[in-house]
């Protein structure tokens, strides 16, 4: 009866014992071995060598990851958390005590599944040496079968977390490995946490398990949960989590070295950059490239700008950004422009990006409520009237692309074809994709599609199409143009039609196909400047919004000046 007793007090040590603290780990399991009564009945024995076992086990996964952490961040100081022993020496004195106390393969049996020790391929080697050899020399009994799902189960009955997660990963994708994976991660196994965490659709519920699991140091978690606050630009909230991380991999200390960049602590943003760009990391490499030959100015700092000659540039399109981030994007989208052989006969000038201080632009992923990137334009009509641009772009952080009269939002996360596209709504394209039936109830119009004459869309009509004008352009330039459908005014299900049967970079973007009818076309709207709306228009709109009557008087000339100009020629 003592020894059914004591091998139930076993168990429930290992169930109970959520410590971290690595000598009390090795201390139980000693206790339990030195507490095994020798005329104890295999049975208890064999409990009791797994109960130690899963303690000493336990304490080798730990101190193995405290030296794959001490090894990662290069310190020399002795770990946080001390042990006697290395986690193989751990796991190799774990094995040699529950061999000396059973002769049995049931005492050793279920060591045989347990997972391999970070960073330590030769820890589990011994351990699969010494079960093979015990293995050879017993036969497995009944009563304790070869099979460590069985142990692990019973401890789970118990609420072990870490059996719970043991389970869960032997299990992999099996319906059933959930619940361990969840109960793990209620037990504090910060691995389970993590996983739980990514496992959630729930953003509440993510957060919550990412916070518990950086809670407990599990490095993954803190750079998973410095990742999800960035997302959500909750940047004040990351960069502590970035200033524990960054020393350990090199997409942390880029990270960490953008956040202390745009916080004005520039050498040590640097410091971070440069250990990250040693390490090869890539994003880095061009942060500092930017630092090298941009840096944030002031709008009175701001000079005028030489387009050169006036009918090159009948469009003038001048960059900005804010950000370390999105001066990084403003200036891929600048220099991959200037190299781009399919727009070379445009007469089109963007300018070198301009960097701004941070908070100058206002913007937001919904401005004036419109589910669109959008920012109040209003401090860059001073830079307008000193670099003379008839069109911006601002890259921003999030939010969708558009362009709004002479203003193309872009955001961080899109790409030089995107770029593109947008550049050709700057000259009247319309898009070639179903457009939203707001959009679509004023363009697939037959009595309204006239106002907006897009070069490259015409829609059905009683006759013939409309306007009748736009496909006689497309034949004075190509006489053999096809006609072909467009997918523009499905919304509505009306139909619409383009001058080409491929799918070009107004449908998809990324498709990178600009016929040669539409550099024409795109070439003869720019010769049409009243076919333009240039960012006078929007600074007109924003000053008169804002009461601000001088302003708007003075744009809205500058606008008709612009139209006017282009009548007379």
């Amino acid at each position: 009866m003592r020894g059914l007793f004591l091998a139930v007090l076993a168990l429930l040590v290992v169930a109970g014992d959520t410590s971290r603290y690595i000598p009390q780990l090795v201390f139980n399991a000693n206790a339990i071995l030195a507490s095994t009564d020798q005329k104890s009945t295999s049975d208890v024995e064999a409990d009791h060598m797994r109960a130690a076992f899963s303690l000493l086990w336990r304490a080798a996964l730990l101190q193995a990851r405290e030296e794959s952490s001490q090894e990662a961040s290069q310190q020399s100081a002795p770990s946080a958390v001390q042990a006697d022993a290395s986690a193989e020496q751990l796991l190799v004195a774990a094995l040699e005590k529950i061999n000396a106390h059973s002769e049995k393969e049931s005492a050793s049996a279920d060591l045989v599944a347990f997972p391999e020790l970070p960073n330590n391929i030769e820890t589990t080697e011994i351990a699969t040496q010494q079960v093979n050899q015990n293995a050879e020399r017993n036969h497995a009994s009944d009563a304790y079968p070869l099979d460590t799902e069985y142990w692990l189960q019973k401890l789970v009955t118990l609420d072990n977390a870490d059996a719970a997660w043991l389970l869960y990963q032997q299990k992999g994708s099996d319906g059933t490995s959930e619940e361990f994976m969840a109960l793990a991660a209620k037990g504090n196994v910060p691995e389970a946490q993590l996983a739980y965490a990514m496992s959630s659709q729930n953003p509440k519920k993510r957060e919550k398990w990412l916070i518990r699991a950086a809670e407990q140091g599990y490095v993954p978690a803190q750079a998973a949960l410095a990742d999800w606050y960035l997302l959500h630009d909750e940047n004040a909230k990351a960069k502590p989590l970035l200033a524990v991380t960054a020393s350990l991999d090199m997409q942390s200390a880029f990270k960490y070295g953008r956040l202390l960049w745009d916080d004005g602590e520039f050498n040590e943003a640097k410091k971070y950059l440069s250990e990250a760009a040693q390490l090869g990391q890539t994003q880095a490499k061009d942060a500092l490239a930017i630092i090298e030959r941009y840096s944030p100015t002031t709008l009175s700092n701001i000079k005028p700008y030489n387009w050169g000659d006036e009918g090159r540039c009948l469009q003038r399109i001048q960059p900005f950004a804010s950000t370390l981030a999105t001066m990084t994007r403003a200036d891929s989208f600048y220099r991959k422009f200037k190299n781009d052989d399919r727009l070379v006969s445009l007469s089109l000038c963007v300018a070198p990006p301009v960097w701004l201080q941070k908070d100058v632009l206002k913007c937001t992923d919904s401005f004036n409520n419109r589910n669109l990137l959008g920012c109040d334009v209003t401090p860059l009509a001073s830079i307008a009237k000193k670099r003379q641009f008839s069109h911006a772009v601002i890259v921003a952080k999030q939010g969708k692309a558009n362009v709004q009269n002479g203003v193309m939002y872009l955001d961080i996360g899109d790409t030089y074809s995107v770029f593109v596209h947008e550049l050709a709504h700057f000259a009247g394209f319309a898009d070639e994709y179903p457009i939203a039936k707001s959009m679509a109830t004023k363009l697939c119009n037959t009595q309204r599609i006239g106002d907006f004459a897009p070069p490259n869309l015409v829609i059905d009509s009683p006759n013939y199409y409309s306007p009748i004008e736009t496909v006689a352009r497309w034949s004075a330039i190509d006489p053999n143009t096809i006609v072909a459908k467009a997918k523009t005014c499905e919304g509505l299900a009306l139909k619409s039609y383009k001058p080409s049967r491929r799918i070009t970079f107004m449908e998809h973007h990324d498709s990178g196909v600009i016929p040669p009818l539409y550099l024409v076309l795109w070439q003869q709207q720019l010769e049409k400047q009243e076919a333009q709306r240039p960012i006078s228009m929007n600074f007109f709109q924003a000053f008169h919004h804002k009461g601000n009557q001088n302003e708007a008087a003075y744009w809205l000339a500058t606008y008709e000046a612009f139209v006017a100009k282009s009548q007379s020629n």
